[in-house]
Parts: C-alpha cells; sequence; structure tokens
C-alpha cells in the first residue's frame, strides 16, 4: 500500500509527512490542537469541588467517558476535512447489539456504516462480562473487550460518527473511546470505507444469506464478518460463499431462470464455509474432537459459544474473513451471498434455517446513497 500521509506501514515508517495527527476523546471532543483536558472539576451545590480528580484540578483525568442514554443516540465524532481515521478505540458497556456505530460521510444523511458494535468489531455473541480475543490486521479485541478498529477511512469534506443506545429497557450505557486520525490532502483514488449489517432469522428453507447486494459502481471487497448460530444437530458449514460482479447476475447467462438464490452465475465462488474463513474439516480438532477458534491475521473463529446442557442451547460460531491481501476488485456491479447447508439421510444437502448475521465490508468509489433499513431492537436482539 503506497505511502499518502494518511496511514503508514512499517515499509513507510521513515517517511516524514505534512499529514498533522489528531485525536478525539471524552477529553478532546473536537480533536483540536491544544484541545485537550480543558474540563473543569465539577463543584457541588457549595461550590466545592468534586470528583476524583477534587484535589487535583483542570488538566488531570477530569472526563474521561460518556453516558449514553436511552435511547438516545451521541456524536463521538465531527470532523473537517480532508482527512482519514487511521485508528478507533473503544470499550463499551451495555448490550452490544442495542449499541449502534454510523458514520456519515461529506455531509452525507445516509450513513456509509451502520452496524451493531459488537458485529462490526467481530464480536457479536461477547458481552460487558464474556470476552474471546481477537489478533488480526483490521480488527483487534483486547482483554476487558477492547475494541480496536485500523481501516483506513478517507474522507474528502467532513466525517461524523456516531452511537445510538436502542436499548428497549431503558438502561444507559457508558463508553471510553479514542478516535486517532490525520488531517492532510486524500488521493483521488482513495475510495470510501463502508461497512453493512443483515440477519436472516431464520434463515428460509432453501434460500441463500445475502450478505450484500444491488451494489453499484466501482469498487473493492474487503471482509466479511459472521454470527451464525445453529438451529440444528451435525455439521451446518457445507454452504458456499459466492460474489457475483459485474454482470454476473444477468438472468440471460442462467437462461432466466433463478439458480442458488441468484439469476446468473458468480465469478468466485467458494467450497464450504468454513474454507471461506480459512479453516478446514469442520474447524476440528482432531485430537480433542471439538471445533476449534483460532484468530490471525485475516480469517479467523475467535469465539464460539457451546451448549451448557440447560438454557444455552445453541452452538454459536463468531467468523471473520479480512480481503487485505486479496480484495475482490468489481469494475460495474457487485453481489455476495452465501449457503447454509448440512446434511440429512441418505448423503443429501440439508437446505438449513438457522440465525445468521453478516457484516459486509467494502471501499465504493462514492458515498452510497442508500442502505437496507437496520432492525430494530426485537430484530436485533440475541436469544
Amino acid at each position: 500500500m503506497s505511502f499518502n500521509g494518511l496511514h503508514c506501514s512499517m515499509q513507510t515508517m521513515s517517511l516524514l509527512s505534512k499529514a498533522q495527527s489528531r485525536s478525539i476523546c471524552s477529553e478532546n471532543k473536537t480533536g483540536a490542537k491544544a484541545g485537550g483536558a480543558h474540563a473543569e472539576v465539577p463543584v457541588d451545590e457549595n461550590g466545592n469541588p468534586t470528583g476524583a480528580a477534587r484535589e487535583l484540578g483542570q488538566g488531570w483525568k477530569v472526563k474521561p467517558c460518556e453516558t449514553i442514554v436511552a435511547v438516545e443516540t451521541l456524536e463521538l465524532a465531527s470532523i473537517e476535512g480532508p482527512g482519514a481515521i487511521q485508528q478507533i478505540w473503544m470499550t463499551p458497556t451495555g448490550n452490544y447489539r442495542y449499541t449502534i456505530l454510523r458514520i456519515y460521510y461529506d455531509g452525507a444523511q445516509t450513513p456509509s456504516l451502520e452496524c451493531p458494535i459488537g458485529d462490526f468489531f467481530a464480536s457479536a455473541y461477547t458481552s460487558f462480562n464474556e470476552f474471546a480475543q481477537i489478533s488480526s490486521h483490521a480488527v483487534c479485541v483486547n482483554p476487558g473487550n477492547a475494541f480496536n478498529c485500523y481501516w483506513p477511512m478517507p474522507f474528502r469534506k467532513n466525517i461524523r460518527i456516531t452511537m445510538e443506545n436502542i436499548n428497549p429497557n431503558g438502561e444507559d450505557m457508558r463508553i471510553f473511546y479514542q478516535i486517532n486520525y490525520a488531517l492532510n490532502d486524500v488521493p483521488e483514488d482513495a475510495a470510501y470505507f463502508h461497512a453493512q449489517f443483515r440477519r436472516s432469522n431464520p434463515l428460509e428453507y432453501g434460500k441463500v444469506h445475502t450478505i450484500l447486494d444491488n451494489l453499484k459502481g466501482r469498487g473493492h471487497y474487503v471482509g466479511t464478518y459472521m454470527a451464525w448460530q445453529m438451529n440444528n444437530n451435525g455439521w451446518w458449514g457445507e454452504g458456499e460463499i459466492k460474489f457475483y460482479m459485474d454482470g454476473d447476475t444477468d438472468p440471460a447467462l442462467s437462461d432466466g431462470k433463478e439458480v442458488a438464490g441468484s439469476s446468473g452465475f458468480p465469478t468466485i465462488c467458494g467450497t464450504g464455509t468454513e474454507d471461506y474463513f480459512c479453516g478446514s474439516y469442520n474447524f476440528e480438532n482432531k485430537k480433542t474432537k471439538q471445533y476449534q477458534e483460532y484468530t490471525t491475521p485475516y480469517a479467523g473463529v475467535p469465539h464460539i459459544m457451546r451448549p451448557d446442557g440447560v438454557y444455552v442451547a445453541n452452538l454459536r460460531f463468531s467468523m471473520y474473513r479480512w480481503h487485505v491481501t486479496d480484495p475482490i476488485r468489481f469494475e460495474e456491479d457487485l453481489k455476495v451471498t452465501i449457503q447454509a447447508l448440512g446434511w440429512r439421510s441418505g448423503g443429501r444437502y440439508l437446505p438449513l434455517q438457522d440465525d445468521i448475521s453478516s457484516v459486509a465490508f467494502w471501499y465504493p468509489d462514492g458515498v452510497c446513497d442508500s442502505m437496507p433499513p437496520l432492525p430494530y431492537a426485537n430484530g436485533l436482539e440475541i436469544i
């Protein structure tokens, strides 16, 4: 990846740049130069300093976090460009499916990123009290449920980042966060980072789960996250992922018929679910005869929720695949689907009716002006 002053690698670390480093957190809400640590120590009704910094005063740790009450939206950042988000760190409390992250570019009213916070950080089945380590190139999750994102997010005019607490039970949440970015010219060919959440609960019998469709224009697809709950016994991962690009869905290619969830035929077709996530043979540890978690720079199954014999009744798999070194490039259009197949008697495939959620990550050549509606609380809840 070439160096443009907005991101670095070990190969470009020694190159100087005119980019200006900035950071937004609760102690510097605007990211302004010399704008940090201005918060005044609060006082009580008698004018006496209160809080942990009451004996230290301004400039110490006065306001390190924010509370988002239900049901409200907090603006995490509003930044004038040009520039690029380089890294996001946050550690939220609350229900991760009821916490919605959105990103808007260049004054757009439609978000280019809209996703529950847990799914965006490849951690749908975790909670404030349940941790699963992720050590990948694009996303890291560290002890304490510290969520880290390294997807570059260039913007030209401005970028706005919000978080909404949609908890229907009226529960507030708290968030510590840091958004690190650079102010600098953005190359003409730099694309905008997008992410989209979808859920099939349950997947209709004989249908495929659609990860992304109706995408027009040029760009490249860079990652998939999936949260998959089994609703049957047996192996569940025989289904194939398929990438239809640049006219592949033309009905003329399939004589006007729908074939496995789409007209036409895909250019890129996988061989099995575990194969796409860079595993093999059922993700099975042959010694323990159990599913095996793993986390690597570009693919992993970092979290497997296993039945406990009482109320935790279903197996659940959290899986990511980042196309950092092998982006799926398209010039005109893109559609992505995945099949859900198990086995039934007689060596026949069983179309599954599992609970499947996904997040698609991609960089198009412009800002998308529409997104499918995000389900609200009941449609997002993991039960």
